[in-house]
């Protein structure tokens, strides 16, 4: 087997219980944060009794704490992700460039990485404004096809990688202005590849509007996005082409020529 190939579930070497130990942690969310058994079975389509067993050595592991009836996480779960962050350095070494951006248009910023079909925040400077019902942090995922920074890392992909990854997004009305169909998303993609950036105008959330290019390092690899994103009410479209969107690009280029 080719190292860069998956296993597939019913393969003999695919470890069925850890995968469902980790569907289990990720059950946990925004919307979820404390979980009930019941709930957690119901959210991940298991039985009572396995869900049961998994809750409880997640819980023996330290990686859940336990209430009375109801499951929260605990700090540990932060380890997992603390190794990503420590292996890829990168975002600590651009998180100055962020802060830079913000600094000097008091708007917020950050680096996204692409994950299946979702944009993982791993860095970001925030201004003071509000932008998103949600609180966005390093961790938070959103929707790739709805966002600007996931626009362009799937214009990074192979057209075969590419057709293969929309396959599976499922696109929903977010608000009245949200792409809807593939063919409408598809055709949203090749302009960012052509233009070398995208811009999102109230796709995901109604009043945020955001423009977001790629980044580099010096050998050409892909390090993520990065965006600006805004209040619509407060910055009009050419505001964000004219005066965002070389500020980014800047910084892109600053980026390029630090990381090696």
């Amino acid at each position: 087997m080719n190292q860069d190939d998956k296993l597939n579930p019913d393969d003999r070497d695919f470890v069925t219980a850890l995968a469902s130990g980790l569907e289990v942690l990720q059950a946990f969310d925004q919307n979820t944060p404390r979980m009930t058994l019941s709930e957690v079975a119901a959210k991940t389509g298991m039985n009572r009794a396995k869900a049961r067993r998994f809750l409880l050595t997640l819980h023996a592991l330290d990686y859940l704490k336990k209430q009375h009836r109801h499951f929260d996480l605990t700090p540990k779960v932060l380890q997992l992700g603390h190794a990503f962050l420590s292996v890829n350095r990168y975002g600590t070494m651009i998180q100055p460039y962020l802060e830079d951006i913000t600094r000097q248009i008091n708007e917020s910023t950050s680096l996204g990485i692409l994950d299946g079909d979702e944009v993982v925040y791993i860095a970001r400077s925030a201004a003071e404004h509000r932008l998103m019902a949600i609180q966005l942090s390093v961790g938070t995922r959103l929707p790739a096809a709805y966002t600007s920074m996931g626009r362009v890392l799937l214009a990074q992909l192979s057209t075969t990688e590419l057709n293969a990854r929309l396959a599976q997004i499922r696109l929903q009305a977010h608000t009245e202005h949200s792409l809807v169909t593939q063919d409408q998303l598809h055709r949203a993609i090749e302009e960012v590849r052509m233009q070398g950036f995208a811009i999102v105008d109230q796709e995901l959330d109604s009043g945020l509007r955001s423009v977001a290019v790629p980044v580099f390092d010096q050998q050409g690899f892909l390090l993520g996005a990065i965006n600006i994103s805004t209040n619509a009410a407060r910055v009009d479209m050419k505001t964000l082409r004219e005066r965002f969107l070389p500020l980014l690009q800047e910084k892109a280029d600053l980026i390029r020529m630090a990381v090696s």
